[in-house]
């Protein structure tokens, strides 16, 4: 892949790492803030559940903050774009889309059919 394209996706990857700590640290600060009596029994649920929410969300960037983490290793590794399964290229659009993924279309694709056959 070429020079510019991997920089183009480091940069892409770097800014949403940075965007993902940025909003962790927000969510801590507000959790950190917020008074923990609330004396209406409503407002005490509305609440939790809000945090409960939020911390969900949390934990969803976390694994994705991994998968970025790996990339910029596969990045710097050389081997950005390979397809994890059968070691073909991935295809410049899917990683656009998917900038962290580690399967080209097909085997994703053929990943999936597998799954879902076996939840049946």
């Amino acid at each position: 892949m070429e020079h510019k394209v991997l920089d183009s996706f480091r940069k892409q990857l770097e800014e949403k790492r940075a965007d993902i700590l940025k909003e962790a640290e927000r969510t801590l600060a507000e959790l950190n803030d917020q008074s923990g009596n609330i004396p209406d029994p409503n407002d005490r649920a509305s609440a939790e559940s809000g945090r409960s929410f939020e911390l969900r969300i949390r934990q969803r960037e976390q694994k994705l903050l991994s998968k970025i983490e790996e990339a910029l290793q596969r990045i710097e590794d050389g081997n950005f774009g390979e397809c994890d399964s059968c070691g073909e290229l991935i295809g410049l659009k899917r990683l656009e889309a998917r900038p962290v993924t580690t399967l080209c279309i097909e085997c994703k694709t053929a990943q999936e059919s597998k799954e879902k056959s076996l939840r049946k």
